[in-house]
Protein backbone atom coordinates (compact mmCIF):
# COMPACT_ATOMS: atom_id res chain seq x y z
CA UNK A 1 0.00 0.00 0.00
CA UNK A 2 1.42 3.39 -1.01
CA UNK A 3 2.08 5.70 1.92
CA UNK A 4 0.71 9.22 1.58
CA UNK A 5 3.34 11.71 2.74
CA UNK A 6 0.93 14.67 2.84
CA UNK A 7 -0.14 15.46 6.37
CA UNK A 8 -3.53 16.97 7.23
CA UNK A 9 -1.87 20.35 7.85
CA UNK A 10 -0.09 20.33 4.48
CA UNK A 11 -3.22 19.36 2.61
CA UNK A 12 -5.28 22.00 4.37
CA UNK A 13 -2.61 24.61 3.59
CA UNK A 14 -2.66 23.59 -0.08
CA UNK A 15 -6.45 23.81 -0.18
CA UNK A 16 -6.39 27.29 1.36
CA UNK A 17 -3.80 28.46 -1.19
CA UNK A 18 -5.76 26.88 -4.04
CA UNK A 19 -8.88 28.68 -2.81
CA UNK A 20 -6.97 31.98 -2.76
CA UNK A 21 -5.64 31.39 -6.29
CA UNK A 22 -9.12 30.66 -7.63
CA UNK A 23 -10.58 33.77 -6.01
CA UNK A 24 -7.91 36.06 -7.44
CA UNK A 25 -8.09 34.41 -10.87
CA UNK A 26 -11.79 35.15 -11.00
CA UNK A 27 -11.13 38.69 -9.75
CA UNK A 28 -8.50 39.27 -12.47
CA UNK A 29 -10.87 38.00 -15.16
CA UNK A 30 -13.69 40.23 -13.96
CA UNK A 31 -11.52 43.34 -13.58
CA UNK A 32 -9.54 42.98 -16.83
CA UNK A 33 -10.95 40.61 -19.45
CA UNK A 34 -14.65 41.11 -18.73
CA UNK A 35 -14.59 44.65 -17.35
CA UNK A 36 -14.95 46.35 -20.75
CA UNK A 37 -17.83 44.08 -21.78
CA UNK A 38 -19.57 44.64 -18.49
CA UNK A 39 -19.03 48.40 -18.73
CA UNK A 40 -20.35 48.59 -22.30
CA UNK A 41 -23.40 46.51 -21.39
CA UNK A 42 -24.25 48.76 -18.47
CA UNK A 43 -23.77 51.93 -20.58
CA UNK A 44 -26.12 50.59 -23.28
CA UNK A 45 -28.69 49.55 -20.69
CA UNK A 46 -28.55 52.97 -18.99
CA UNK A 47 -28.85 54.79 -22.34
CA UNK A 48 -31.99 52.86 -23.30
CA UNK A 49 -33.44 53.49 -19.84
CA UNK A 50 -32.66 57.23 -20.19
CA UNK A 51 -34.54 57.32 -23.52
CA UNK A 52 -37.55 55.67 -21.87
CA UNK A 53 -37.43 58.17 -19.04
CA UNK A 54 -37.21 61.22 -21.35
CA UNK A 55 -40.03 60.02 -23.56
CA UNK A 56 -42.28 59.52 -20.53
CA UNK A 57 -41.82 63.22 -19.59
CA UNK A 58 -42.68 64.78 -22.95
CA UNK A 59 -45.64 67.06 -22.50
CA UNK A 60 -44.30 68.34 -19.21
CA UNK A 61 -43.61 72.05 -18.86
CA UNK A 62 -40.15 71.23 -17.41
CA UNK A 63 -39.10 68.85 -20.18
CA UNK A 64 -35.98 70.89 -21.03
CA UNK A 65 -34.73 70.83 -17.43
CA UNK A 66 -35.51 67.14 -17.20
CA UNK A 67 -33.51 66.37 -20.37
CA UNK A 68 -30.56 68.34 -18.95
CA UNK A 69 -30.76 66.38 -15.70
CA UNK A 70 -30.89 62.98 -17.45
CA UNK A 71 -28.03 63.94 -19.76
CA UNK A 72 -25.91 65.06 -16.82
CA UNK A 73 -26.57 61.97 -14.67
CA UNK A 74 -25.94 59.45 -17.47
CA UNK A 75 -23.16 61.31 -19.36
CA UNK A 76 -25.06 61.20 -22.66
CA UNK A 77 -25.64 63.79 -25.36
CA UNK A 78 -29.31 64.28 -26.27
CA UNK A 79 -30.78 65.72 -29.48
CA UNK A 80 -34.42 66.33 -30.26
CA UNK A 81 -35.12 67.04 -33.96
CA UNK A 82 -38.05 66.99 -36.30
CA UNK A 83 -38.30 64.28 -38.92
CA UNK A 84 -36.40 66.45 -41.41
CA UNK A 85 -33.40 66.75 -39.11
CA UNK A 86 -33.99 70.31 -37.88
CA UNK A 87 -32.68 70.70 -34.33
CA UNK A 88 -35.30 71.45 -31.70
CA UNK A 89 -33.25 70.96 -28.55
CA UNK A 90 -29.89 69.56 -27.46
CA UNK A 91 -28.23 68.81 -24.15
CA UNK A 92 -25.13 67.14 -22.72
CA UNK A 93 -23.56 66.72 -19.32
CA UNK A 94 -22.29 70.32 -19.50
CA UNK A 95 -25.63 71.81 -20.49
CA UNK A 96 -25.83 73.75 -17.25
CA UNK A 97 -23.04 76.01 -18.60
CA UNK A 98 -24.62 76.52 -22.01
CA UNK A 99 -26.28 79.83 -22.66
CA UNK A 100 -24.27 81.53 -19.87
CA UNK A 101 -21.52 84.11 -20.02
CA UNK A 102 -19.03 85.29 -17.39
CA UNK A 103 -19.27 88.70 -15.68
CA UNK A 104 -16.89 90.47 -13.30
CA UNK A 105 -16.29 88.71 -10.00
CA UNK A 106 -16.72 85.26 -11.55
CA UNK A 107 -20.55 85.41 -11.38
CA UNK A 108 -22.77 83.93 -14.11
CA UNK A 109 -26.23 84.87 -15.32
CA UNK A 110 -28.70 83.34 -17.78
CA UNK A 111 -28.40 84.23 -21.49
CA UNK A 112 -31.67 84.57 -23.34
CA UNK A 113 -30.17 83.12 -26.53
CA UNK A 114 -28.47 79.77 -25.69
CA UNK A 115 -26.41 78.03 -28.35
CA UNK A 116 -27.22 74.39 -29.14
CA UNK A 117 -24.71 71.75 -30.18
CA UNK A 118 -24.47 70.94 -33.83
CA UNK A 119 -25.85 67.61 -35.01
CA UNK A 120 -23.25 64.82 -35.07
CA UNK A 121 -21.81 63.48 -38.31
CA UNK A 122 -23.55 60.14 -37.99
CA UNK A 123 -26.99 61.72 -37.63
CA UNK A 124 -27.87 61.03 -41.25
CA UNK A 125 -26.97 57.35 -40.89
CA UNK A 126 -29.02 57.24 -37.70
CA UNK A 127 -32.10 58.72 -39.43
CA UNK A 128 -31.70 56.20 -42.23
CA UNK A 129 -31.55 53.31 -39.73
CA UNK A 130 -34.56 54.70 -37.90
CA UNK A 131 -36.54 54.94 -41.11
CA UNK A 132 -35.81 51.28 -41.86
CA UNK A 133 -36.78 50.14 -38.36
CA UNK A 134 -40.01 48.26 -37.80
CA UNK A 135 -40.46 49.23 -34.14
CA UNK A 136 -39.53 52.90 -34.36
CA UNK A 137 -36.13 52.49 -32.63
CA UNK A 138 -32.56 52.35 -33.93
CA UNK A 139 -29.04 51.98 -32.57
CA UNK A 140 -25.55 52.40 -34.01
CA UNK A 141 -22.15 51.31 -32.72
CA UNK A 142 -18.90 52.54 -34.27
CA UNK A 143 -15.50 53.86 -33.20
CA UNK A 144 -16.26 53.52 -29.50
CA UNK A 145 -19.57 55.37 -29.82
CA UNK A 146 -23.05 54.13 -29.09
CA UNK A 147 -26.14 55.83 -30.47
CA UNK A 148 -29.72 54.99 -29.59
CA UNK A 149 -32.91 56.74 -30.58
CA UNK A 150 -36.57 56.48 -31.44
CA UNK A 151 -39.44 58.39 -32.96
CA UNK A 152 -41.48 60.42 -30.46
CA UNK A 153 -44.25 62.96 -30.30
CA UNK A 154 -43.07 66.47 -29.37
CA UNK A 155 -45.42 69.47 -29.29
CA UNK A 156 -48.09 67.37 -31.02
CA UNK A 157 -45.79 66.60 -33.92
CA UNK A 158 -43.56 63.71 -34.91
CA UNK A 159 -39.99 64.12 -33.71
CA UNK A 160 -36.79 62.16 -33.26
CA UNK A 161 -35.01 61.49 -29.93
CA UNK A 162 -31.27 60.85 -30.29
CA UNK A 163 -28.95 59.78 -27.43
CA UNK A 164 -25.23 59.24 -27.86
CA UNK A 165 -22.52 58.10 -25.44
CA UNK A 166 -18.95 56.90 -25.47
CA UNK A 167 -17.93 53.23 -25.15
CA UNK A 168 -14.44 52.07 -24.24
CA UNK A 169 -13.85 54.92 -21.82
CA UNK A 170 -12.94 52.35 -19.21
CA UNK A 171 -9.68 51.53 -21.01
CA UNK A 172 -7.53 54.01 -19.06
CA UNK A 173 -9.29 53.11 -15.84
CA UNK A 174 -8.65 49.42 -16.54
CA UNK A 175 -4.91 50.04 -16.72
CA UNK A 176 -5.04 51.76 -13.34
CA UNK A 177 -7.14 48.92 -11.95
CA UNK A 178 -4.71 46.28 -13.25
CA UNK A 179 -1.76 48.03 -11.61
CA UNK A 180 -3.61 48.38 -8.34
CA UNK A 181 -4.89 44.79 -8.58
CA UNK A 182 -1.35 43.49 -9.05
CA UNK A 183 -0.25 45.03 -5.76
CA UNK A 184 -3.44 43.93 -4.04
CA UNK A 185 -2.88 40.37 -5.30
CA UNK A 186 0.72 40.19 -4.12
CA UNK A 187 -0.16 41.59 -0.71
CA UNK A 188 -3.24 39.40 -0.36
CA UNK A 189 -1.38 36.24 -1.35
CA UNK A 190 1.28 36.96 1.26
CA UNK A 191 -1.28 37.65 3.95
CA UNK A 192 -3.37 34.68 2.79
CA UNK A 193 -0.37 32.35 3.03
CA UNK A 194 0.34 33.43 6.60
CA UNK A 195 -3.31 33.11 7.58
CA UNK A 196 -3.60 29.73 5.81
CA UNK A 197 -0.55 28.45 7.67
CA UNK A 198 -1.94 29.47 11.05
CA UNK A 199 -5.42 28.17 10.22
CA UNK A 200 -4.11 24.82 8.95
CA UNK A 201 -1.99 24.51 12.06
CA UNK A 202 -5.01 25.26 14.25
CA UNK A 203 -7.10 22.67 12.39
CA UNK A 204 -4.34 20.07 12.42
CA UNK A 205 -3.54 20.36 16.13
CA UNK A 206 -6.70 18.63 17.48
CA UNK A 207 -6.40 15.98 14.74
CA UNK A 208 -2.84 15.25 15.83
CA UNK A 209 -3.98 15.05 19.45
CA UNK A 210 -6.71 12.58 18.57
CA UNK A 211 -4.23 10.57 16.50
CA UNK A 212 -1.86 10.35 19.47
CA UNK A 213 -4.77 9.41 21.71
CA UNK A 214 -5.81 6.65 19.29
CA UNK A 215 -2.23 5.29 19.27
CA UNK A 216 -2.32 5.03 23.04
CA UNK A 217 -5.61 3.14 23.24
CA UNK A 218 -3.88 -0.19 23.51
CA UNK A 219 -1.51 1.05 26.21
CA UNK A 220 -2.10 1.08 29.93
CA UNK A 221 -1.61 4.85 29.95
CA UNK A 222 -3.92 6.63 27.53
CA UNK A 223 -4.00 10.14 28.91
CA UNK A 224 -3.04 12.07 25.76
CA UNK A 225 -4.35 15.65 26.11
CA UNK A 226 -7.20 16.93 23.98
CA UNK A 227 -8.70 20.41 24.22
CA UNK A 228 -12.42 20.16 23.54
CA UNK A 229 -14.43 22.95 21.96
CA UNK A 230 -12.79 23.19 18.52
CA UNK A 231 -15.77 21.60 16.73
CA UNK A 232 -18.61 19.24 17.54
CA UNK A 233 -17.41 16.42 15.29
CA UNK A 234 -13.97 16.22 16.91
CA UNK A 235 -15.50 16.43 20.39
CA UNK A 236 -17.75 13.51 19.47
CA UNK A 237 -14.77 11.58 18.13
CA UNK A 238 -12.88 12.27 21.35
CA UNK A 239 -15.85 10.94 23.31
CA UNK A 240 -15.88 7.83 21.13
CA UNK A 241 -12.17 7.26 21.81
CA UNK A 242 -12.77 7.70 25.54
CA UNK A 243 -15.54 5.11 25.47
CA UNK A 244 -13.36 2.79 23.41
CA UNK A 245 -10.51 3.22 25.89
CA UNK A 246 -12.89 2.41 28.74
CA UNK A 247 -14.05 -0.76 26.97
CA UNK A 248 -10.45 -1.80 26.34
CA UNK A 249 -9.71 -1.20 30.00
CA UNK A 250 -12.68 -3.35 30.98
CA UNK A 251 -11.52 -6.08 28.61
CA UNK A 252 -8.05 -6.04 30.15
CA UNK A 253 -9.57 -6.23 33.61
CA UNK A 254 -11.77 -9.07 32.43
CA UNK A 255 -8.75 -10.95 31.13
CA UNK A 256 -6.83 -10.37 34.35
CA UNK A 257 -9.75 -11.55 36.44
CA UNK A 258 -10.14 -14.55 34.21
CA UNK A 259 -6.52 -15.58 34.73
CA UNK A 260 -6.56 -14.80 38.45
CA UNK A 261 -9.89 -16.34 39.40
CA UNK A 262 -10.42 -19.18 36.92
CA UNK A 263 -6.92 -20.62 36.87
CA UNK A 264 -7.50 -22.34 40.20
CA UNK A 265 -10.89 -23.71 39.14
CA UNK A 266 -9.40 -25.06 35.92
CA UNK A 267 -6.34 -26.48 37.58
CA UNK A 268 -8.23 -28.38 40.29
CA UNK A 269 -10.41 -30.63 38.08
CA UNK A 270 -7.56 -31.18 35.64
CA UNK A 271 -5.30 -32.25 38.49
CA UNK A 272 -8.00 -34.57 39.84
CA UNK A 273 -8.61 -36.11 36.42
CA UNK A 274 -4.91 -36.69 35.84
CA UNK A 275 -4.35 -38.04 39.38
CA UNK A 276 -7.19 -40.55 39.29
CA UNK A 277 -6.27 -41.62 35.76
CA UNK A 278 -2.74 -42.36 36.98
CA UNK A 279 -4.20 -44.26 39.97
CA UNK A 280 -6.24 -46.42 37.61
CA UNK A 281 -3.18 -47.04 35.49
CA UNK A 282 -0.81 -47.80 38.33
CA UNK A 283 -2.89 -49.08 41.27
CA UNK A 284 -6.58 -49.83 40.90
CA UNK A 285 -6.82 -51.32 37.44
CA UNK A 286 -6.84 -54.83 38.96
CA UNK A 287 -9.44 -53.87 41.60
CA UNK A 288 -12.77 -53.52 39.77
CA UNK A 289 -14.57 -51.79 42.66
CA UNK A 290 -11.80 -49.22 43.24
CA UNK A 291 -11.38 -48.69 39.52
CA UNK A 292 -15.10 -47.90 39.18
CA UNK A 293 -14.87 -45.42 42.06
CA UNK A 294 -11.87 -43.72 40.47
CA UNK A 295 -13.62 -43.54 37.11
CA UNK A 296 -16.67 -41.98 38.81
CA UNK A 297 -14.42 -39.26 40.22
CA UNK A 298 -12.96 -38.61 36.77
CA UNK A 299 -16.46 -38.34 35.27
CA UNK A 300 -17.57 -35.98 38.05
CA UNK A 301 -14.53 -33.75 37.63
CA UNK A 302 -14.98 -33.78 33.83
CA UNK A 303 -18.57 -32.63 34.29
CA UNK A 304 -17.39 -29.91 36.64
CA UNK A 305 -14.75 -28.80 34.12
CA UNK A 306 -17.32 -28.78 31.31
CA UNK A 307 -19.72 -26.68 33.38
CA UNK A 308 -16.91 -24.27 34.24
CA UNK A 309 -15.89 -23.79 30.61
CA UNK A 310 -19.52 -23.34 29.51
CA UNK A 311 -20.07 -20.62 32.11
CA UNK A 312 -16.91 -18.81 31.09
CA UNK A 313 -17.84 -18.91 27.40
CA UNK A 314 -21.40 -17.77 28.07
CA UNK A 315 -20.36 -14.85 30.25
CA UNK A 316 -17.69 -13.84 27.74
CA UNK A 317 -20.34 -13.73 25.01
CA UNK A 318 -22.57 -11.51 27.16
CA UNK A 319 -19.67 -9.18 27.98
CA UNK A 320 -18.52 -8.78 24.40
CA UNK A 321 -21.88 -7.82 22.91
CA UNK A 322 -23.08 -4.20 22.96
CA UNK A 323 -26.45 -4.77 21.35
CA UNK A 324 -29.74 -5.61 22.95
CA UNK A 325 -30.92 -9.24 22.86
CA UNK A 326 -33.01 -10.33 19.91
CA UNK A 327 -36.54 -9.31 20.92
CA UNK A 328 -39.27 -11.90 20.58
CA UNK A 329 -42.46 -12.72 22.39
CA UNK A 330 -41.52 -15.18 25.13
CA UNK A 331 -43.81 -17.12 27.48
CA UNK A 332 -42.13 -16.61 30.86
CA UNK A 333 -44.54 -19.04 32.53
CA UNK A 334 -43.50 -21.79 30.16
CA UNK A 335 -39.79 -20.97 30.57
CA UNK A 336 -39.90 -21.14 34.38
CA UNK A 337 -42.07 -24.28 34.30
CA UNK A 338 -39.88 -26.17 31.83
CA UNK A 339 -36.63 -25.38 33.69
CA UNK A 340 -38.22 -26.45 36.98
CA UNK A 341 -39.37 -29.72 35.36
CA UNK A 342 -35.81 -30.41 34.21
CA UNK A 343 -34.38 -29.89 37.71
CA UNK A 344 -37.14 -31.93 39.33
CA UNK A 345 -36.51 -34.85 36.97
CA UNK A 346 -32.78 -34.65 37.64
CA UNK A 347 -32.76 -34.19 41.43
CA UNK A 348 -35.97 -35.85 42.62
CA UNK A 349 -34.09 -39.12 43.07
CA UNK A 350 -31.73 -37.31 45.47
CA UNK A 351 -34.64 -36.24 47.69
CA UNK A 352 -35.10 -32.66 46.46
CA UNK A 353 -38.56 -31.10 46.64
CA UNK A 354 -39.62 -28.31 44.28
CA UNK A 355 -42.59 -26.29 45.57
CA UNK A 356 -44.19 -24.39 42.70
CA UNK A 357 -46.45 -21.38 42.40
CA UNK A 358 -46.20 -20.39 38.73
CA UNK A 359 -48.77 -17.99 37.26
CA UNK A 360 -49.84 -18.92 33.72
CA UNK A 361 -49.81 -16.87 30.55
CA UNK A 362 -47.19 -14.23 31.43
CA UNK A 363 -45.62 -12.90 28.24
CA UNK A 364 -42.49 -10.75 27.99
CA UNK A 365 -40.38 -9.36 25.17
CA UNK A 366 -36.86 -10.74 25.06
CA UNK A 367 -34.55 -13.60 24.19
CA UNK A 368 -36.13 -16.83 25.39
CA UNK A 369 -32.93 -18.92 25.42
CA UNK A 370 -31.03 -16.38 27.54
CA UNK A 371 -33.93 -16.02 29.96
CA UNK A 372 -34.08 -19.79 30.23
CA UNK A 373 -30.37 -19.84 31.08
CA UNK A 374 -30.88 -17.17 33.78
CA UNK A 375 -33.65 -19.19 35.46
CA UNK A 376 -31.49 -22.32 35.13
CA UNK A 377 -28.59 -20.60 36.92
CA UNK A 378 -30.83 -19.46 39.78
CA UNK A 379 -32.19 -22.98 40.28
CA UNK A 380 -28.71 -24.48 40.02
CA UNK A 381 -27.50 -22.00 42.64
CA UNK A 382 -30.42 -22.95 44.93
CA UNK A 383 -29.72 -26.69 44.54
CA UNK A 384 -26.05 -26.21 45.37
CA UNK A 385 -26.87 -24.28 48.53
CA UNK A 386 -30.07 -26.03 49.63
CA UNK A 387 -30.53 -26.91 53.26
CA UNK A 388 -30.82 -30.35 54.81
CA UNK A 389 -34.52 -30.50 53.88
CA UNK A 390 -33.57 -30.11 50.20
CA UNK A 391 -36.52 -27.80 49.65
CA UNK A 392 -36.58 -25.41 46.69
CA UNK A 393 -39.33 -22.84 46.16
CA UNK A 394 -40.19 -21.61 42.66
CA UNK A 395 -42.62 -18.68 42.32
CA UNK A 396 -43.75 -16.65 39.31
CA UNK A 397 -46.17 -13.77 39.83
CA UNK A 398 -47.17 -10.51 38.13
CA UNK A 399 -48.82 -7.23 39.06
CA UNK A 400 -49.75 -6.45 35.45
CA UNK A 401 -46.71 -4.26 34.80
CA UNK A 402 -43.84 -6.49 35.89
CA UNK A 403 -43.25 -10.18 36.46
CA UNK A 404 -41.22 -11.52 39.41
CA UNK A 405 -39.41 -14.86 39.43
CA UNK A 406 -38.41 -15.99 42.95
CA UNK A 407 -36.17 -18.96 43.73
CA UNK A 408 -35.91 -19.82 47.45
CA UNK A 409 -34.00 -22.33 49.56
CA UNK A 410 -33.60 -23.22 53.25
CA UNK A 411 -29.82 -23.30 53.16
CA UNK A 412 -27.21 -21.58 55.25
CA UNK A 413 -28.01 -18.16 53.78
CA UNK A 414 -25.66 -15.36 52.85
CA UNK A 415 -23.67 -13.18 55.20
CA UNK A 416 -24.69 -9.50 55.16
CA UNK A 417 -21.21 -8.49 53.94
CA UNK A 418 -21.58 -10.79 50.93
CA UNK A 419 -25.09 -9.77 49.80
CA UNK A 420 -23.88 -6.59 48.02
CA UNK A 421 -21.26 -8.55 46.09
CA UNK A 422 -23.13 -11.76 45.33
CA UNK A 423 -23.88 -10.67 41.72
CA UNK A 424 -20.25 -9.83 40.93
CA UNK A 425 -18.37 -11.98 38.46
CA UNK A 426 -15.85 -14.38 39.98
CA UNK A 427 -16.99 -13.59 43.50
CA UNK A 428 -16.44 -17.12 44.78
CA UNK A 429 -16.74 -16.91 48.57
CA UNK A 430 -19.46 -19.53 48.53
CA UNK A 431 -17.93 -21.52 45.67
CA UNK A 432 -14.63 -21.84 47.49
CA UNK A 433 -16.47 -23.84 50.14
CA UNK A 434 -16.83 -26.56 47.56
CA UNK A 435 -20.36 -25.98 46.31
CA UNK A 436 -19.86 -23.69 43.32
CA UNK A 437 -18.28 -23.85 39.91
CA UNK A 438 -16.77 -20.59 38.65
CA UNK A 439 -18.58 -17.72 40.35
CA UNK A 440 -20.09 -16.66 37.01
CA UNK A 441 -23.60 -18.09 37.36
CA UNK A 442 -25.16 -15.14 39.19
CA UNK A 443 -23.13 -12.66 37.12
CA UNK A 444 -24.69 -14.20 33.99
CA UNK A 445 -28.14 -13.80 35.56
CA UNK A 446 -27.42 -10.14 36.37
CA UNK A 447 -26.13 -9.37 32.87
CA UNK A 448 -29.07 -11.10 31.17
CA UNK A 449 -31.71 -9.39 33.31
CA UNK A 450 -30.09 -6.00 32.82
CA UNK A 451 -30.15 -6.47 29.05
CA UNK A 452 -33.90 -7.15 29.36
CA UNK A 453 -34.46 -3.87 31.29
CA UNK A 454 -35.04 -5.75 34.53
CA UNK A 455 -33.43 -5.87 37.95
CA UNK A 456 -32.13 -8.49 40.40
CA UNK A 457 -32.71 -8.70 44.16
CA UNK A 458 -31.74 -11.09 46.96
CA UNK A 459 -33.07 -11.52 50.48
CA UNK A 460 -31.20 -13.78 52.87
CA UNK A 461 -30.87 -14.51 56.56
CA UNK A 462 -27.90 -16.58 57.76
CA UNK A 463 -29.02 -20.04 58.86
CA UNK A 464 -32.53 -19.72 57.38
CA UNK A 465 -32.00 -19.59 53.63
CA UNK A 466 -32.14 -17.18 50.69
CA UNK A 467 -34.58 -15.88 48.10
CA UNK A 468 -33.28 -14.69 44.74
CA UNK A 469 -35.67 -12.51 42.73
CA UNK A 470 -35.55 -11.20 39.15
CA UNK A 471 -38.10 -8.61 38.00
CA UNK A 472 -38.88 -8.15 34.29
CA UNK A 473 -41.28 -5.86 32.40
CA UNK A 474 -44.44 -7.61 31.16
CA UNK A 475 -45.90 -7.14 27.67
CA UNK A 476 -49.06 -9.21 28.05
CA UNK A 477 -50.88 -11.50 30.49
CA UNK A 478 -53.23 -14.01 28.94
Amino acid sequence: MKHNTFTFQKKLLCYFMFFTAVIFTVLWLLQTVFLQRFYDGMIIKNTVAAADSIESQFGSSRIADYIDEVSRENSVVVYVTDTDGNLLYSSDEFRKMQGMREERGGRFFRDDHPHYRELPENYGAFLQALAQSDDGTAELRSDGLYVYGRTITYNNAAAVLYLGTTLGAVGSAARIIRTQLLWVTLLSVAVGFVLAWFLSRSFAKPIAQLNEKAHQLGEKQHDAPFAEGFCTELDDLNGTLDRTAEKLKQNREFQNEFLANVSHDLRTPLTMIKGYAEMIRDISREDAQQCAADVAVIVEESDRLTALVNEILEYSELQMTDREPVAEQADLSEIVGSVTDSFENLYAKDGFTFARSIAAGIQISGNASRLQRAVYNLLDNAVRHAGDDKWIGVTLSSDGQTAAVEISDHGSGIAPDDIERIWEKYYTNRQRRGKGVSGLGLAIVKQTVTMHSGKCEVCSEPGKGSTFRIILPVTRIQ
